[in-house]
């Protein structure tokens, strides 16, 4: 299904949460990208890999590979969803200045420490993440209570 969602980096994290959906998964996605370009992209694998920690923005990290500071600090991560504790952390751990945000009505990370700790977080509020999201809640609530560990 494509997507009608403006930004082409948030369109690219959106197709990784649909990836996910169609794998089985949780549909969370998320991007990195660096001056201009995705250099990393990943989605929620919890459930296919039997994962505890394998968020899409985990994913994502691990799939950009080996980075310098340099690179983190120019970096921008995009997520389908409101990054968890465990993905702010590692945002934060890396030293990423700037998070994009499909949308935070159906779950809410710690954004006010990310703001408090520098991070700059535009929220887009897009519909087409909400609308997946809702859609994938109201059909599995066990395994998304599980994924956000209620």
């Amino acid at each position: 299904m494509a997507s009608d969602t403006r930004d082409p980096f948030l369109a690219a994290a959106l197709a990784e949460a649909r990836a996910g959906l169609a794998e089985g998964g949780i549909p969370i996605g998320s991007v990195l990208v660096i001056d201009g370009s995705i250099i990393g992209r990943g989605h929620n694998r919890r459930v296919q890999k039997g994962s505890p920690t394998l968020h899409a923005e985990m994913d994502c990290l691990e799939n950009a590979g080996r980075l310098r500071a340099a690179d983190y600090r120019r970096a921008t991560l995009y997520s389908t969803l409101s990054p968890c504790d465990m993905c702010s952390g590692a945002s934060l751990l890396y030293g990423i200045p700037r998070i994009v945000i499909g949308e935070n009505r159906t779950f809410q990370g710690p954004e006010s420490y990310l703001r408090q700790r520098g991070v700059l977080l535009e929220i887009v509020d897009d519909e087409h993440c909400v609308r997946l999201m809702r859609e994938f809640i109201a059909a599995h609530p066990a395994l998304w209570n599980e994924d956000i560990g209620e």
